[in-house]
Parts: structure tokens; C-alpha cells; sequence
């Protein structure tokens, strides 16, 4: 069954806590990234552990393949269960985190390919560079290079998870932003579907932020997320 992923995309530690204590066990996974992480460091991550919660690091490591593996290693030694690099830093880099990864066995991170951000579109693209493909071309070929260089999975937008899905090895995981229960602001994310959506196209982890964390009962948001993801 695919797991709820709730991103803590505040600015405090003790925000964060306090989102995931009112939120309470029904969730049991929680994202970290940039925003929060350079607030208050890996202590945010420890503190995620101690709690007994699931932790995807979200920091997109993209740097030399040295620098990336070792990066990866620190956030295996924090307990970080899913870790995110650029599959755009070549086959070298991608090996180098998937090696240093393994350091820690069948309990260590997973990682995962961040294809094409889900805030770009089609004209986002074409500004840097990438000429005559489509986001979800985009995504497609980028997937297939993680995937064949040794990444777990890939991050991608819930409108290319189906076809991922269905080209891709049975066990890659496929972890989806850009979900918004029906009627949801989109807010900056332009490629989005709902939890049902996602999860019957073969979504292994919906991440969902901001209509959990904003609505005026937290538990209650999450619980109707999770009872749509489990009526597929």
C-alpha cells in the first residue's frame, strides 16, 4: 500500500514537532527539506527518529559524485529513510550514492531521482536549455538513466507516475509531489492529481504539504487523504 509522506515545510524545529505531535500517529512518514533543514540542521532529523517517524531527506544533493556519496552517508548515519539527488549529475554521481547507501544494508536510505521538479512546465523547460521534449518526455528519459545507474526510485509529478510505472522495474519507487485532494489550491505546483489519482497509477509515496498543514484540523485532513488512498 502506498504511504502518506507529510512535507514539514516550516521554518522551526518546534514547528515541526508541534505539526507532528497534533498530527499524531496516523502518520507515520515526514519530509524534510532545504527550507526546514537549514533552519535547524540534522538535529531536526534526529529529533523526526526519536519519534519513531520515517524521514525523507529532501535535499536534491547535486555536486561531484565525492561529495554526493559522502553526503548521502552522513544521512544514512542520521537515519534518513529516503534521500534525494539531481539525476541530472551524471552516472558517476548517481553510482557514488546508491554505493554509499548500501554501506548501511537492507535498513539504509533509499534513493531517489528528482526527474523534473513539478513547479516547471513545458516553457520552464525550454528556458534552460532542454529543447523539443515535454516535461513528461523529459521525465521519462531522465527516470530510465536513475533507474539504470542504480537509484531506487524517482521523484516525479503524479501525471508521469502511470506511465513510469508501467516502464519501469517492478520495485522502483515512485514518490509523488503535487498532490492535492479535489477542490485543493495548487498553489506553485502546475503538474497535480488527486491521492486516488496518484496511487492507482502506481504512486508508492504521496508527499502532501499544504492541505494538511494549513487545514484547520490537521489529523482530520490526513485521515481523509489516507482513507482516499486506501479506497483505490
Amino acid at each position: 500500500m502506498a504511504e502518506l509522506i507529510v512535507a514539514l515545510d516550516v521554518q522551526t524545529r518546534a514547528e515541526a514537532i508541534e505539526k507532528v505531535e497534533a498530527i499524531g500517529d496516523g502518520v507515520g512518514f515526514y519530509k524534510v527539506g532545504m527550507e526546514l533543514f537549514t533552519a535547524e540542521g540534522p538535529d531536526v532529523v534526529r529529533a523526526l527518529k526519536d519519534l519513531g517517524k520515517k524521514v525523507f531527506l529532501d535535499l536534491k544533493f547535486h555536486d561531484i559524485p565525492r561529495t554526493v556519496e559522502r553526503a548521502v552517508r552522513s544521512g544514512g548515519k542520521l537515519g534518513a529513510d529516503l534521500i534525494t539527488i539531481h539525476s541530472t549529475g551524471a552516472k558517476e554521481m548517481i553510482r557514488m550514492a546508491r554505493l554509499a547507501a548500501d554501506e548501511f544494508g537492507s535498513d539504509g536510505p533509499r534513493i531517489l531521482a528528482v526527474t523534473v521538479l513539478t513547479s516547471l512546465d513545458q516553457s520552464d523547460l525550454a528556458d534552460v536549455g532542454v529543447a523539443g521534449r515535454t516535461p513528461a518526455e523529459q521525465v521519462q528519459a531522465m527516470a530510465r538513466f536513475a533507474i539504470d545507474n542504480g537509484a531506487h526510485g524517482v521523484v516525479c509529478s503524479p501525471r508521469e507516475v502511470g506511465s513510469l510505472s508501467r516502464a519501469l522495474p517492478f520495485g522502483t519507487l515512485f514518490v509523488t509531489p503535487g498532490v492535492r485532494p479535489a477542490g485543493a489550491e495548487t498553489g506553485d505546483q502546475k503538474r497535480v492529481a488527486t491521492p486516488a489519482d496518484a496511487v492507482r497509477d502506481g504512486a508508492t509515496h504521496l508527499v502532501v504539504g499544504r492541505p494538511i498543514l494549513a487545514a484547520g484540523d490537521p489529523p482530520e485532513a490526513a485521515r481523509r487523504i489516507l482513507a482516499e488512498m486506501a479506497s483505490v
